[in-house]
């Protein structure tokens, strides 16, 4: 009978620069070498908070006061399982110093390398890089409303917000990459990413993001870019985000969470089998089909990085 798994806190501690504190694991231990967020096991009859606690005392020698739910990450390191439970921690008392004999630094999350930390420990990263709302351009625009949708995505960006998807299929692919390559240097200003959908090949030039479709998670063997240009997939099942968490994307949709006029004919999935799916993810996931921004907070308490959408987030932009 396999062994329940082993429920281990993270505290991800973000100062007021917006920097994240990360730990070094010791010679000798598991991973060694490698960077993590603080932290340790669940003792019985320990809730979470008091056991996040219980172990940033003891780490760091801080008092925790204030943290918030991030992302819960099932992983297996060879023969054991466990849930890597995170919490973003924005209050506390004192000043983190190493009690254990830990390397310590402090970085912004953007500037992390994910090939430093350990395994696991890589999504709850992509959780605190990752804003709460994931926009993609309509399927229907035409190369003709190119100018418009110039000014429309850069008003969205100056607006606040930091993730989008060129998803422009009616367009020929070299007017797609040019055209994100006009966005680039107001994306980057605002420390905004663009993915293009599909385009591995584009996006690899132009050193962004792409968006995998359902499809292509069937052919490729591995990540298709580098750790440091961001990758989404496309899912709508278990065995799709399985597929995406072996090629290590760095996030994911899950959809339809709710009836949608694109696709009337797909069966929504709903928030409790939205939930159950992406809790068992291991990654980010996203909730797209019929979703507005008033739905984030609803999402959330569903175990989502945020909201993804096409018409609700444009006529709200």
């Amino acid at each position: 009978m396999d062994q329940a798994p082993l429920h281990v806190l993270a505290g991800a501690l973000c100062d007021r620069e917006g920097r994240v504190l990360l730990a070094e694991r010791p010679a000798g231990k598991h991973l060694a070498g490698l960077w993590e967020f603080p932290g340790g096991k669940r003792e019985p009859g320990e809730t979470p908070l008091v056991a996040l606690a219980r172990e940033l005392d003891e780490e760091l020698g801080i008092a925790l006061v204030e943290a918030a739910p991030l992302i819960r990450v099932p992983w297996r390191y060879h023969e054991r399982a466990l849930l890597l439970d995170a919490w973003c921690v924005t209050q506390w008392r004192g000043a983190p110093r190493s009690l254990e004999g830990q390397g310590l630094r402090w970085c912004l999350p953007m500037q992390a390398d994910p090939a430093t930390l350990a395994p696991a420990d890589r999504a709850i990263l992509q959780a605190l890089r990752l804003p709460p709302h994931y926009l993609i351009t309509p399927a229907e625009v035409l190369p003709a409303e190119r100018d418009f949708w110039f000014e429309r995505i850069g008003h969205a960006i100056e607006a606040g917000e930091r993730m989008l998807q060129l998803r422009l299929p009616l367009w020929p692919r070299e007017s797609v990459r040019e055209f994100a390559a006009s966005l680039l240097p107001l994306a980057r200003a605002h420390a905004a990413q663009l993915l293009l959908n599909a385009d591995i090949e584009g996006a690899r030039v132009l050193g962004i993001g792409v968006h995998l479709t359902g499809a292509q998670l069937a052919t490729l063997g591995e990540r298709p870019l580098p750790l440091q240009q961001i990758v989404g997939a496309s899912c709508h099942d278990a065995a799709q985000l399985a597929q995406a968490l072996r090629l290590d994307v760095d996030f994911a949709t899950l959809s339809p969470v709710a009836a949608t006029a694109s696709h009337p004919q797909a069966q929504p999935l709903g928030w409790s089998n939205f939930q159950e799916l992406a809790e068992a993810a291991a990654m980010p996931v996203y909730a797209l089909g019929g979703m507005v921004p008033a739905q984030l907070a609803q999402a959330q308490l569903a175990g989502a990085q945020g909201v993804a959408g096409i018409r609700g987030f444009w006529s709200a932009s």
